[in-house]
């Protein structure tokens, strides 16, 4: 455990080199091999007071966070409520992720993780949001982008957070990611952004419109009562999911008739396994591209998508179907 004296000389020092690191970690490390609540909140005194970093320091950060809040949890890999706020109020001020490390952090964390509460997945989603509407924040380059406009490393966050995890615990992509989505597809409509962006946002829209509900993890009280679930090799939500987002549009259905289709229908009495878009999600779909009087290029996407692969077109969509025709 490091000291009170040796952490106060650290952060008096004002910069962080490969030998702190080294004895940080063996500080850390210790007799039980465990980061204690007070040498986690020392993370973040160090990264705030030190100015100077040296490589070796982000990715030591980074590596202690996810040591203390998925790998010692109990039971393994399931992120508390309380450290969920815990992590969001350490590397935030004013709603704004403070760097780049602090961002690769929480993004790592819920990598980790088996399942985090759905407040630290809207944070990081919303790092991406603000960022995009103010030109500003981590995600920028150092002000290479403009305002409105989302680039390659922020479409690669959003990836990577909706890989992590969809929120509630489900694989397909919930309401509160799409109504995200779309926030900064609205915001970017009339930009030139990265050509990753179009195709992550019809693949995740499409996904929630058109998905299976059945195959969920375990929430954290049920995980505790059978944590052997964790030990079942045969669940691969993460290659699931993963090859929904990474295989192209038509990976998108075929995602959902590979041999694992079976075992979801198994595992869910409520499954549901049909691509037609229902009622709810037609009207606010409407509403929601819409909304700004006008047809984004992945709005438009989306559309033609749903137009070809939807067995049964919603009377609310025709109209929008028929001006992208």
């Amino acid at each position: 455990m490091i000291s009170q004296a040796e952490l106060d000389k650290l952060i008096a020092k004002g910069q962080i080199d490969a030998n702190d690191v080294l004895l940080l970690r063996r500080a850390m490390n210790g007799d039980d091999h465990r980061i204690s609540a007070n040498e986690a909140e020392a993370l973040f005194q160090i990264n705030d007071a030190c100015a100077g970093k040296g490589n070796e320091w982000p990715d030591f950060f980074v590596e202690a966070l996810v040591d203390y809040l998925v790998n010692q949890a109990d039971p393994r890999g399931y992120v508390s409520q309380e450290h969920a706020d815990w992590l969001i109020a350490q590397i935030s001020s004013s709603g704004v992720a403070k760097s780049a490390t602090e961002l690769e952090a929480l993004v790592k964390v819920m990598e980790a993780a088996h399942s985090v509460p759905e407040n630290l997945e809207v944070f990081a989603m919303e790092q991406v949001k603000q960022a995009v509407l103010s030109g500003e924040g981590p995600t920028r380059r150092g002000g290479e982008l403009e305002a409105g406009q989302i680039g390659r490393a922020e479409v690669e966050i959003l990836r990577r957070v909706l890989y992590a995890c969809g929120s509630d615990d489900a694989v397909a992509i919930s309401r509160t990611e799409a109504e995200l989505l779309f926030d900064i597809n609205d915001a970017v409509a009339d930009a030139s952004n990265d050509a990753s962006w179009p195709d992550l946002f019809v693949k995740a829209i499409a996904n929630y419109l058109m998905a299976s509900r059945g195959f969920q993890s375990p929430s954290r009280q049920d995980a505790l009562r059978r944590e052997s679930w964790l030990d079942d090799d045969t669940t691969d939500v993460g290659g699931f999911f993963g090859k929904i987002l990474s295989g192209g549009l038509r990976g998108i259905l075929s995602s959902y008739n590979d041999d694992g289709e079976d075992r979801l229908k198994r595992q869910a009495a409520d499954i549901t396994a049909s691509e037609t878009v229902t009622a709810d999600e037609a009207d606010w779909l409407a509403e929601r591209i819409g909304r700004d009087g006008q047809f984004a290029d992945a709005e438009k996407a989306l559309l033609l998508f749903i137009k070809t692969e939807s067995p049964d077109i919603h009377p609310s969509l025709k109209p929008l179907l028929e001006e992208v025709a």
